[in-house]
């Protein structure tokens, strides 16, 4: 992590905030403001935010969750880069909790989640191998998710499928959490990947990013 964003916990190196259409998860097609932080541990191969590894404007808690609350908006996304990476995210989560915002943590599954407040839904990456990172997965976090957390697998070929496949059934995630498999953009066929679910009849939701459908996979802060 960059040594900048070990400031306090008052303190958070912010990339963007911008209010859109949520484009995945349980959530999709709800509008939604998001916050996305500056870091990233991880350097997925197919990675659609590098901008957000180091682009960012230090900020106080304060600010920020006035900027959210000023939008007329009850949901709140936390994401990245990697949110959790800066201390100041857990006050930010819980001011925005005590405004009565449904807050949604999206977190790249490398960083233990054991001090996300439980009114936090949770949406989980596990990393396969076309990531590049699967060796970075805290297998720890499954065990932590809590009813209403999810699970989100991104896919860029049938190895991808199969490995994800094979977690889902170790360790019982339908089970325990809604499941998503996510087409990497421009690299796996969606229809590719629904045939494979239909034809193994998994009790899981296939995930299509639709904000890039809507405005391009090239736009920021959408």
């Amino acid at each position: 992590m960059n040594s900048h964003l070990t400031n306090g916990a008052d303190r958070l190196v912010v990339n963007e905030i911008f209010h859109s259409i949520q484009g995945e998860s349980s959530w999709t097609g709800w509008p939604c403001v998001f916050v996305r932080l500056t870091a990233c541990d991880m350097r997925c191969v197919w990675c659609d935010t590098e901008y957000a590894f180091h682009d960012g404007k230090e900020r106080s808690v304060a600010d920020v969750v006035k900027e959210v609350l000023a939008i007329d908006c009850r949901l709140v996304e936390l994401t990245g880069g990697e949110p959790l990476l800066q201390v100041g995210v857990y006050p930010l989560m819980r001011r925005l909790i005590e405004a009565k915002r449904k807050v949604l943590l999206e977190t790249g599954g490398g960083v233990a989640t054991n001090r996300v407040p439980e009114e936090v839904h949770v949406i989980l990456d596990v990393k396969c191998p076309g990531s590049g990172m699967a060796d970075r997965n805290v297998w720890e976090n499954l065990r932590r998710l809590r009813p209403g957390d999810e699970v989100k697998f991104v896919l860029c070929d049938r190895r991808d499928y199969e490995w994800a496949r094979e977690v889902v059934e170790r360790h019982r995630l339908v089970q325990r959490s809604t499941v998503h498999f996510s087409c990497v953009w421009d690299r796996l066929e969606p229809k590719l990947l629904a045939g494979w679910i239909l034809e193994d009849h998994l009790p899981l939701r296939m995930n299509l990013q639709i904000h890039k459908c809507i405005w391009g996979p090239e736009v920021r802060g959408v």
